[in-house]
């Protein structure tokens, strides 16, 4: 073993199905063990906010360092970790094969659960995660959720912050009245036969976000395909769970994990891949899944099947070949490496992507937008988010693109909420927000 630790860094399960990982002593220990490596070492001091929190718990404490912190200070820290993996993926180097074998995300989703065993975990916080029921019933009155969620109303905005813990001014999600499921049953496109990749099959996972909130991804995504010559069906069983992920649910994560194997195998049985467009859900699929279910057969075949659809496009693009007609984007794009999709740890396949594109200036930030999922959004953490993403959106402008993308909507948005607060909104209202793959439907005219 070599110091600093030069080896890929390897994962090991979670131990959920044993009492002791969530016994309170233990887990103590576990904190204030890997607490007191990553005071000595602070390497991961700029990543987000719970390394600034437990260096300064630790300094406040004088001589005393980790020992003298209290383990009820130990919250303010699991709090803010946003499960980005950066620390884990590009920052430590302490991580398993190292003996110290540092895993500070996982540690932190072990904290959670234990909290959620304890029910400490609000009911609000609760309902913020069933993102499929959220989704299906919202759908059916788009137009009201979207204007009580619309930023900006007096009315509702304030009311969601008292009761819901959403920041009045954090940008949210809009639904769709029709889902991408509905749409693409609707209007299948043809798929191109003289393409280079024709007899390829996909599976489109349509993921919560993209069925419910942004259908145009998906419809992006299968018309891109289907130029390519690849066949596309759709598929939905559900959330992935990332945001049970959050809350350390990992018991309903199982179940999430072996419902969607098994609806999945008859698509791989019948050598179709499974396509992601959203980077969380190809994490969760991929990697986060085996961890939970380490050695169940259907959840490691459904991993090895899985892709992110820009990783697809550029799989395509290295082994068949790309369909012509890809045009250039003027003005230029900007693309932001969603932390999910380097978590994947598969390179920049967005920005591969968009170098496809002709005569089309890419420029690419790797720089996390400060989002996190719901916790970019709730009362106490927004402004923390917005002060977590001014490094990359002040990039985001200085590129001066007429097109800004990543492949986590989410990101996608913050960021142009970020430029808002630059040139009093003109940067901002210079580019358009999109997904990667949409920019690709559109250098396409597909859309």
């Amino acid at each position: 073993m070599r110091e600093g630790n030069l080896e890929a860094p390897t994962r090991h399960p979670y131990d959920w199905t044993n009492p002791e990982f969530y016994d309170a002593g233990k887990l103590d220990a576990e904190l204030r063990r890997v607490f007191d490596i990553c005071h000595g070492c602070r390497r991961c001091f700029n990543l987000c906010d719970s390394f600034p929190r437990l260096f300064d718990l630790v300094d406040e404490a004088g001589d005393s360092e980790v020992a003298g912190v209290s383990s009820s200070a130990f919250k303010t820290v699991a709090d803010a970790c946003t499960l980005c993996d950066m620390c884990f993926m590009t920052k430590c180097p302490y991580v398993p094969p190292h003996p110290f074998a540092i895993d500070f995300p996982h540690l932190m989703v072990r904290y959670r659960a234990q909290e959620l065993k304890q029910g400490k975990v609000g009911f609000a916080d609760r309902q913020l995660t069933e993102t499929d029921r959220n989704g299906r019933l919202a759908r059916l009155v788009a137009g009201l959720a979207n204007w009580a969620t619309r930023r900006g109303n007096r009315l509702t905005r304030p009311l969601l912050q008292a009761v819901a813990g959403i920041h009045r001014d954090a940008e949210l999600p809009t639904y769709s009245g029709q889902t991408f499921e509905h749409q693409a049953a609707e209007a299948p496109p043809a798929v191109n036969a003289a393409a280079p990749a024709r007899g390829r099959k996909a599976v489109l996972f349509a993921t919560c976000f993209v069925n419910y909130n942004t259908p145009e991804i998906g419809v992006a995504s299968r018309a891109v395909l289907a130029v390519n010559g690849v066949e596309t069906a759709i598929a939905y069983p559900g959330c992935c769970g990332m945001p049970q992920l959050e809350h350390g649910d990992l018991e309903r994560l199982a179940g999430t994990a072996r419902a969607t194997a098994a609806a999945m195998a008859p698509w791989i049985e019948q050598r179709y891949d499974i396509v992601v467009p959203v980077p969380s859900c190809a994490l969760m699929m991929k990697f986060e899944w085996p961890l939970i279910l380490p050695g169940d057969p259907a959840v490691e075949r459904l991993a090895a099947a899985v892709f992110d659809v820009s990783e697809y496009v550029v799989d395509i693009a290295g082994k068949e070949g790309l369909a012509p007609g890809l045009r250039p984007l003027e003005g230029g794009v900007t693309v932001h490496l969603a932390c999910h999709s380097r978590a994947q740890n598969m390179g920049p396949k967005a920005a591969e992507m968009l170098r496809l594109l002709p005569d089309t200036k890419v420029s690419v930030v790797e720089r996390c937008s400060g989002h996190g999922g719901s916790w970019g959004v709730k009362t106490e953490t927004f402004p923390i988010a917005m002060k977590n993403g001014q490094p990359t959106v002040r990039q985001v402008a200085k590129n001066g693109s007429r097109h800004v993308c990543s492949e986590c909507p989410l990101a996608a948005t913050h960021l142009v909420q970020g430029l808002e607060g630059l040139d009093g909104g003109k940067a901002a209202g210079r580019v358009r927000a999109v997904h990667p793959i949409q920019l690709i439907a559109e250098a396409y005219a597909l859309i």
